[in-house]
């Protein structure tokens, strides 16, 4: 009987926070993932789990439990923007994320994967999630991550317009900015929230970058910041609607700047507004988005009827239950 959920990049940001869901639900969870030597385990500390598999030992493991799964929630991947080595991307990010929708073509099990607003690249062509090989062949990622992604995007799309066979459902998320707790191992790609709350408790200024675009203002640059948290209602209500398939954006709908999101922080740590502006550095300068926002129609004409949390609720359910805390896992 399939009764196994796997999910890869379990320890990850986002991929903790379906474990965080699926092991309250009581399912059987088998997390793929490296743990390496950083603090990534306290992702899933409190998360009961069935197995954890590295991925190096995927295809075998397969092989013992491919009767067994009832879904694959696809999270793992190279997520840094910041990355230029072309070669590890397709190695982790493209060809695994293949082979597992032949897996899952093959042996009948739901796919959930992960794309994501990156693909967009600056904006220019909309972020409408249109599904077909001529909408997705106007859209120009500015970095290897969101190539990666989109590269896999146009291989369904291919799939789809040969009309060959598919996961019995499947479904690809465009992840917009997301925040959240377990987020706290990224480094340097971990949000503005959780690279900003040190300082604020510190009483230090919060630095954002100068717009070098004259139609906003320094801090006036848009992103439709999402919470981690709204994003795995999706992903559970997915689960539960097996008929439902497609590119879908996650977002919120609904773009908000960097001081809107800096002043939430301040708001919810109760201190006083100290936001100081930087020049954006000259590495990322001429591939630096300005706007994004998700168009959500696709999803809600899909039957999702849930809320998103504004930024200001979504900043305050995580300063103040995470953040703040001595244990801000979740």
């Amino acid at each position: 009987m399939a009764n196994l959920v796997l999910v890869t990049g379990g320890a990850g940001f986002i991929g903790s926070n379906i474990v965080a869901a699926l092991s309250t639900r009581g399912e059987k969870i088998i997390v793929c993932d490296w743990l390496e030597s950083s603090d990534k385990w306290k992702n899933i500390a409190k998360s009961t789990i069935y197995d954890i598999v590295s991925p190096d030992d995927l295809d075998s493991w397969f092989l013992r439990n491919d009767s067994r799964l009832k879904a694959i929630i696809h999270m793992g991947a190279i997520s840094a923007t910041t990355e230029t080595n072309g070669d590890l991307i397709v190695k982790r990010n493209f060809a695994p994320t293949r082979l597992l929708w032949r897996f899952a073509t093959d042996n009948a099990i739901p796919f959930i994967y992960a794309s994501s607003a990156a693909t967009y690249g600056d904006g220019s062509a909309g972020f409408d999630d249109v599904m077909s090989e001529e909408a997705l062949a106007r859209l120009q990622p500015l970095n290897l991550y969101g190539w990666s992604k989109h590269a896999f995007d146009k291989f369904v799309a291919r799939e789809l317009a040969k009309g060959a066979v598919t996961p019995p459902q499947w479904a690809g998320l465009k992840f917009f900015n997301v925040y959240g707790p377990n987020e706290y191992h990224k480094g340097s790609m971990k949000s503005v929230i959780a690279q900003s709350y040190p300082k604020v408790i510190a009483g230090e200024a919060v630095t954002l970058f100068k717009s070098h675009h004259p139609d906003y203002e320094d801090g006036g640059q848009l992103r439709d910041f999402v919470y981690v948290k709204d994003c795995v209602d999706v992903i559970l209500w997915l689960l539960d609607n097996a008929h439902v398939s497609g590119l879908f954006n996650l977002g919120t709908g609904k773009a908000r700047s960097f001081h809107d999101l800096a002043a939430a922080v301040f708001k919810a740590a109760g201190k006083p507004e100290n936001i100081t502006y930087i020049d954006t550095p000259l590495e990322i300068r001429d591939k630096y988005q300005y706007f994004t926002e998700a168009n959500m129609q696709k999803l809600r004409a899909a039957g999702f009827g849930g809320n998103f949390r504004s930024l200001e609720d979504g900043i305050t359910d995580y300063v103040q239950n995470y953040l703040a805390k001595a244990d801000p896992y979740r």
